[in-house]
């Protein structure tokens, strides 16, 4: 699993145009044919960039990361928004450091999320399932887990249409990657060159490395079922579909 390091400052200027209206949409209707929640955990969390507006419209989160430094920006983040501060020192939102394959807050949650592929970040079938039960055992009867992930195919799309280039100011990128295709694993290479301040032509540039793994639909589906989940429906791409092999984005909600 990354933890991210250096990558988190930057983070969000890379991941400027992630749809994450569509993200907070999906899990709105989500929540609208299953039941409001008043409790959310956020799995990977990252900047707070969902952990956030999801707190401001008045749901109580939770949001889980393996990144210290991930948790800094969105701490930060929270206190610059207007009313970042009080929603902290209200418990309307809380900044935990764990690992989602053994996350554990004092109460049971109504709701679960992880999306933006965290979970292809988990590399082995054994730590999926670890992750599913440990979800389902802290969810509340009848609690949702909401999250996506890459369909195999589209790691594979990544290889084939590689390398990517971001020349953007003020932070620019070039990345490649490898496949393991037996296993449907990818390994990300990213050179990131980052101005060093305004109108300056020096950049300091780092190395990051990500690894990711999709894995077959209808083992997820069946892993979950074991984890403890008693309803479990696959959609395509943020749309209320069934997924099908031309899906990019497979979307899980599971009841306990």
């Amino acid at each position: 699993m990354s933890s991210y390091g250096k990558f988190a400052y930057v983070y969000d200027e890379l991941m400027a145009d992630m749809p994450y209206p569509q993200w907070l949409a999906f899990a709105e209707a989500a929540w609208e044919r299953l039941g409001k929640p008043k409790t959310v955990a956020e799995l990977g969390c990252g900047t707070g960039s969902l952990t956030i507006p999801l707190a401001e419209a008045g749901y109580h989160m939770t949001g889980i990361d393996l990144s210290s430094d991930m948790l800094a920006v969105a701490r930060q983040k929270m206190e610059d928004r207007p009313r970042g501060r009080r929603f902290m020192r209200e418990g309307s939102v809380h900044w935990i450091r764990q690992d989602m394959r053994e996350w554990e807050l004092p109460e049971p949650v109504d709701s679960v999320i992880s999306f933006c592929d965290s979970l292809n970040y988990i590399l082995e079938e054994s730590d999926i399932s670890a992750v599913f039960e440990r979800t389902c055992k802290g969810l509340k009867p009848g609690g949702s887990f909401l999250f996506d992930v890459h369909h195999p195919r589209t790691l594979i799309r990544y290889e084939e249409e590689q390398p990517f280039i971001m020349d953007d100011l003020p932070v620019s990128y070039i990345w490649t990657c490898e496949m393991d295709r037996p296993r449907t694993e990818i390994e990300h290479h990213l050179s990131i060159f980052v101005r060093e301040e305004p109108g300056s032509d020096r950049y300091r540039r780092f190395e990051e490395t990500h690894v990711q793994r999709a894995y077959d639909p209808q083992w997820m589906e069946e892993a979950l079922r074991r984890a403890g989940f008693s309803e479990v429906k696959v959609y395509a791409d943020f749309e209320w579909r069934p997924a099908g092999d031309d899906t990019q984005r497979l979307f899980y909600v599971a009841v306990k």
